[in-house]
């Protein structure tokens, strides 16, 4: 498994802490806060791949925290979390950039293979990203390059 950085957010204490020392333990690098303003301010000072955000919590909720992660972070993947089924939250997330939408309780073999999908997709947005300013940087100024037509007299 390639080494990517994720940041776990759920404003439950214990399964945060369960879901931590289980991804340590498959030698993931994780982290975890328990709010959404915890994971802004996370967020600021460190890097991080993929975020795992629990939708429903007290003060910043889920949405408003993916929202704040996307300006932020554009390319950090979000796979948010609920033990809630709702398909408008679901919609709402999807829309405000989430990369995907899991379940409580959690499968970690499926947890696990959603956080390197979304590896992969932020691997391959940040590839394009380089491609493409390596393009611009090597590519000439068309205003250097003016010519003049006809005489001027």
């Amino acid at each position: 498994m390639d080494e990517f950085n994720v940041l776990f957010v759920d404003d439950e204490v214990d399964f945060l802490e369960t879901l931590l020392k289980r991804m340590k333990k498959r030698q993931l690098n994780a982290s975890g806060v328990n709010s959404g303003e915890a994971a802004v301010a996370y967020l600021q000072d460190h890097a991080v791949d993929i975020v795992v955000l629990d939708v429903r919590m007290p003060g910043m909720d889920g949405i408003e925290t993916l929202k704040n992660i996307k300006k932020i972070s554009p390319l950090t993947e979000v796979v948010m979390l609920t033990g809630h089924a709702c398909l408008e939250i679901a919609r709402e997330g999807m829309e405000a950039g989430a990369f995907d939408y899991l379940m409580k309780p959690i499968n970690i073999d499926e947890l696990l293979y959603k956080l390197q999908d979304a590896y992969q997709k932020k691997s391959i947005q940040q590839e394009k990203i380089q491609r493409l300013e390596e393009v611009m940087t090597a590519r000439p100024s068309i205003t250097s390059n003016t010519i003049t037509v006809g005489s001027s007299s």
